[in-house]
């Protein structure tokens, strides 16, 4: 989205109009007074005066609590260009119907990240200290000086995700004298290496060799319940785990099972599933849990940066720079979807490939064989959308994509050829992790037939399948027996394959074969099918 500047007037000439800038809910937006903009505050203003005056404004600057939905977006008629949204979350924003509607939406998720950061470190030195067990005791006339707390100093501190508000928790430790270990695949080695933390393999090396343990990732259908029973029992008997991050990321019943049983010495908890709670929630009887209101981002300096950030971005998007906090981006004009339609959906498909192949990758080398019908940069950026996409919190889009990857270190480079050798037009990615020892490399490529995206490359072999579902990719010896003793497995299972592509490098050498699967595969299920003697590895993608 670029909206015209106000330009200059002649002398004597009308003066151009300035933007209008309504902000309908509670706030501390800073400064009011910008030339070339008229901010008008009022805080929480009633929705019936928002649908009323709204097709007054070019944006629209909002929190939590109006609902900026089709009808309040189909009532500000033509003339609203940009909704601001102070903070991270956008659940109250129809961001599908504003896309459709040509309005880009902003927010300004950084504002909480020290905010956040603390709060999760307050939790942590309150469960080591028991602060949550004393202050009832106390209130109830029990003055009990028995109980022994836990010192944080020379403990290892656990921390899935180490993005924004994961780093500073990180720095925060450090400066406690803590040891701090952390697991993201999603960041390179090198921000690893920069804040001075141990980096775990797996998430059971991390679960296996810590004290406490802390999560900041965002909630996808990885991060779902990804610390259960089977990864709360992995601790240390005694340790402490705390989520301000997101509500099901620890699952509910396993932390107060854990908490009850004794296997964890307490807990610190800011976010549930559903909130506000129910009377009867299971974390309002809990052991040695402390709870607090998801209060991340409440803090006097929180809300002052939340409000004044998102002023300025929204300033800023009016005339025209969207280079912070976009959350959707406006649909590319019809001649460049047209052109390059096919080309946008492969590459996010082959962004999604890599991003589960090779998470955390340093670099990305993107070729584009053949003669595009179009500028093909696009796809670039939808490539970086689909190998972004469930890693961060900030929602990548075709606005801020590259920004996002520059933010997590990984480096992208292109290069065009005019002619390819196998197809009329390919896409060739090379995603490389860097490590002390050893590069680790992955390639996907694809093609387009018609409109429709097709798979053509992985690793060194040539494959053609179309990249929908659920995709097993497994690599053995060239002999025979390989794919009926692996499909005999999937049929037990009554997992039916939609489609099948086999490839070699020479005869009775490797060989890989993919298999498009109407459904996926557990842990275990995965897990059978590496073990069986025809195979030499195996990995499942989602695209």
């Amino acid at each position: 989205m670029t909206a015209p500047a106000a330009t200059p007037a002649a002398p004597g000439a009308a003066q151009p109009q300035a933007f209008r800038v309504l902000i309908c809910d509670e706030m501390n937006p800073g400064n009011l007074e910008h030339a070339g903009y008229d901010i008008e505050y009022v805080a929480n203003m009633p929705r019936e005066d928002i649908l009323r005056r709204l097709p007054e404004f070019d944006a629209l600057i909002t929190r939590s609590r109006t609902k900026v939905d089709r009808e309040l977006i189909d009532a500000a008629g033509e003339r609203l260009k940009v909704i601001g949204r102070g903070g991270v979350g956008v659940d109250n924003i129809d961001l599908d119907y504003a896309s459709l509607r040509g309005l880009l939406v902003l927010n300004a998720p950084e504002s909480n990240n020290v905010s956040a950061a603390e709060l999760a470190i307050m939790h942590l030195m309150a469960a080591a200290r028991g602060l949550t067990r004393s202050d009832s005791k106390t209130r109830a006339g029990v003055w009990d000086r028995k109980f022994l707390g836990l010192e944080l100093k020379d403990r290892t501190l656990g921390i899935v995700g180490l993005g924004r508000i994961g780093s500073i928790v990180a720095s925060r430790a450090q400066g406690l004298r803590m040891n701090v270990v952390a697991y993201d695949p999603y960041v390179p080695e090198s921000k690893f290496e920069r804040l001075d933390v141990r980096r775990a393999a797996t998430l059971d090396d991390l679960l296996t060799s810590v004290d406490f343990i802390t999560v900041h990732t965002p909630l996808t259908d990885e991060t779902r319940g990804m610390i259960g029973a089977a990864e709360l029992a992995k601790l240390r008997k005694g340790a402490i785990a705390v989520n301000a991050a997101r509500g099901g990321i620890i699952e509910e019943q396993a932390l107060v099972d854990a908490l009850s049983s004794g296997h964890l010495f307490a807990a610190g908890i800011d976010v549930f599933v559903d909130e506000p709670p129910t009377a009867d929630h299971i974390f309002l009887h809990a052991p040695n849990l402390g709870i607090t209101a998801h209060l991340g981002a409440n803090t006097v300096e929180a809300q002052e940066r939340v409000g004044a950030e998102i002023v300025e971005r929204v300033l800023a998007a009016l005339k025209g720079d969207v280079s912070k906090g976009a959350v959707n981006a406006p649909a590319l004009d019809a001649k460049t979807m047209e052109a390059l339609g096919g080309y946008l959906d492969l590459g996010s498909k082959l962004g999604k490939i890599l991003a589960q192949l090779l998470p955390g990758a340093s670099e990305l080398e993107v070729s584009f064989l053949g003669e595009f019908p179009a500028d093909p940069t696009p796809v670039l950026t939808s490539l970086l959308i689909g190998y972004l996409g469930n890693s961060t919190d900030e929602h990548p889009n075709m606005i801020n994509a590259r920004a996002l990857a520059r933010e997590r270190g990984l480096s992208v480079a292109t290069r065009e050829q005019p002619e390819s050798p196998d197809y009329t037009t390919e896409v060739i990615v090379k995603a490389t992790l860097k490590g002390a020892e050893r590069n680790r490399i992955r390639t996907v490529g694809g093609t387009v037939f018609g409109k429709s995206a097709r798979l053509t490359r992985l690793r060194d072999f040539r494959v053609e399948l179309q990249p929908e579902g659920y995709i097993l990719i497994a690599s053995n010896q060239d002999k025979p027996g390989a794919v009926a003793k692996l499909s005999n497995l999937l049929g037990t299972w009554g997992i039916n394959i939609a489609g099948m592509a086999l490839g070699r490098a020479q005869k009775g050498g490797e060989a890989l074969f993919t298999l498009t699967l109407d459904e996926g595969l557990s842990a275990e299920q995965l897990q059978a099918v590496r073990d069986l003697d025809v195979i030499d590895s195996a990995y499942l993608v989602r695209v």
